[in-house]
């Protein structure tokens, strides 16, 4: 595992899927990545809580962040280096960063508030709260939907990064999704 949580260089334009839970982030990563014919970094969040769960009936602990974002950025820096243009991130370390702060009381480890700071994506697609929430082993803000959403909103507002909400069905979301990238790829060359 990656002991670092630091972006690598790479002059791929990296797109940021973001949101609550159960908005469709990594179904569209997986399906933009299909269709530019490039990569995308999967939410490691969810790997490695679901194997924490499945192991030991247990749930995200403070001592898990750290090991979440390094994970999350080695998966990332990884596929960085295999992304044909265009990196899609299904969550970054800012995603880590408005979960932990929700669940410990406003607490984010400093060092993840650090590397949020210096990593830099193009665009963040923050995905609506329109689709039928569906309930997992990891999932549990069902009622509380509207606040995460504005949650995520604030966190990328605070940012001040460049972000578009994406609502509607699957494939409006998609053909918004694309539009944007076309024209930020399109701005590159």
């Amino acid at each position: 595992m990656e002991k670092t949580i630091s972006q690598i260089a790479s002059a791929c334009v990296r797109v940021v899927l973001f949101g609550p839970e159960s908005t469709g982030k990594s179904t569209l990563a997986e399906e933009l990545a299909t269709h530019y014919k490039t990569t995308f970094a999967p939410e490691y969040m969810r790997q490695y809580l679901q194997h924490k769960w499945d192991h030991k009936r247990a749930v995200c602990a403070k001592s898990d962040l750290i090991p979440i974002a390094e994970g999350q950025m080695q998966l990332e820096n990884n596929k960085a280096k295999l992304a044909d243009k265009i990196l899609f991130c299904d969550t970054n370390l800012l995603q880590i960063k408005v979960y932990s702060e929700i669940y410990y009381d406003g607490y984010c480890p400093p060092e993840i508030v650090l590397n949020i700071k210096k990593n830099t994506y193009d665009l963040y697609f923050l995905c609506g709260i329109d689709f039928p929430w569906v309930g997992d082993d990891l999932r549990d803000k069902p009622n509380e939907r509207e606040f995460m959403f504005e949650s995520f909103e604030g966190a990328l507002k605070a940012q001040n990064v460049p972000f578009i909400v994406l609502e509607g069905t699957k494939r409006q979301r998609f053909n918004t999704a694309m539009a944007h990238i076309d024209q930020l790829i399109s701005t590159r060359n």
